[in-house]
């Protein structure tokens, strides 16, 4: 049943079905075509810059769903035998022990692979028959292949700006997953979330909004990354700690954007514009 409470929490999963909603915003469509996908039992692919809400937004997606939800960091040395799993040795026996794809096959729960792009091309090839009309996950070491059960999705996740010619997603795994894109939230938007998630108040979230809306302006080769609402959160939860705006805006929005020092100078001088020097705004 979709309202079902997760069972192996001990097996990473995070029971959605009987815990408070994750907070998030929805800034356009985007729920009514997860949810309207997820009833299809198609694949999911989300777009967007690093700290817009992807996460959250699978978070309350599957909470609203009453799915499991388990979640995988992808990185560059990640296996297929990480994703759907291994034998290892329990004492004197060799015992197999499921990969996180695999439980969430079995189980009828969602996993959302984040930043898959990091992931290597042969692993994610795995990916293909479960993201398909197949909804099936062959198991070469098992000599078995599981069809998916009631209620598993599979959801991934990347950031255009860091896609290059080695690292993308293969055109055969695009095409058989529906895209949402993910931008930064209107102004508005974005202050309620600072606000919620932040425990400020609305002028200095606004305050806060505004300069990260410079900072996205900018044009400078030294910046991965541009201001994300997530940074802005973590300065406002050090405004409420009770230090000035400026302070915890160089050490929560400055310091993680860059290592250079030119442009970290840069960034503070804007900052001592756009930010009053007052003690903590609570």
């Amino acid at each position: 049943m979709a309202d079902e409470p997760m069972l192996a929490e001990q097996n990473g999963a995070i029971p959605v079905a009987e815990t408070a909603r994750p907070f998030y915003q929805a800034v356009g469509n985007e729920e009514a075509v997860f949810k309207a996908a997820h009833r299809q039992g198609l694949s999911l692919l989300l777009k967007g810059p690093t700290g817009c809400g992807k996460t959250r937004f699978v978070e309350a997606m599957a909470h609203d769903l009453g799915r499991p939800l388990i979640t995988v960091a992808c990185h560059d040395d990640l296996t297929t035998a990480d994703l759907v799993g291994r034998y290892l040795l329990r004492g004197s026996e060799t015992v197999w022990v499921d990969g996180p794809l695999t439980r969430a096959v079995r189980e009828g729960a969602i996993c959302y692979l984040d930043e898959v792009v990091e992931a290597r091309q042969d692993t994610t090839v795995v990916l293909h028959p479960l993201a398909d009309h197949r909804r099936q996950l062959p198991i070469e070491r098992l000599g078995v292949t599981l069809d998916a059960a009631p209620g598993f999705g599979l959801v991934v996740s990347y950031n255009p700006g860091y896609q290059s010619v080695l690292k993308d997603l293969k055109d055969s795994t695009r095409q058989r997953m529906v895209a949402i894109e993910f931008g930064f939230p209107a102004t508005e938007v974005e202050e309620k979330i600072v606000v919620y998630e932040a425990g400020v108040n609305p002028a200095t979230a606004a305050e806060l909004v505004r300069l990260a809306h410079a900072i996205r302006r900018l044009e400078t080769g030294g910046l991965r990354e541009v201001a994300s609402t997530r940074v802005l959160i973590a300065a406002g939860r050090l405004i409420v700690e009770g230090l000035s705006m400026r302070e915890a805006a160089r050490a929560a929005i400055t310091g993680p954007l860059t290592d250079d020092g030119a442009v970290g100078r840069s960034l503070n001088e804007m900052i001592d514009v756009y930010l009053p020097e007052l003690d903590g705004a609570r």
